[in-house]
């Protein structure tokens, strides 16, 4: 059960309403680990020290884990400023 439909010129979504969800989505993710990071280092507190552990290094826990997987996530953003320019 595919979204997707062949046709002579290949795939083509079956509807742009949920393609342009899915792009949606795909920009939120970034922004929204981003914002997570921040909220972690700030917060501090004992969910961020049980991550972190005693007497190891800031780039671990979890702070770093969301900054990595919103660098991982920002190919969408990438193609939107490509596509800009």
């Amino acid at each position: 059960m595919s979204d997707l439909h062949s046709s002579a010129g290949g795939a083509v979504p079956e509807s742009t309403a949920s393609s342009g969800i899915a792009e949606w989505l795909c920009l939120a993710a970034a922004p929204t680990f981003a914002l997570m990071a921040l909220l972690s280092c700030v917060q501090g507190g004992n969910a961020a020290m049980l991550c972190m552990g005693a007497g190891t290094s800031p780039l671990t826990g979890m702070p770093a884990m969301y900054l990595l997987m919103s660098a991982f996530h920002l190919a969408p953003w990438l193609r939107v400023i490509s596509r800009r320019q």
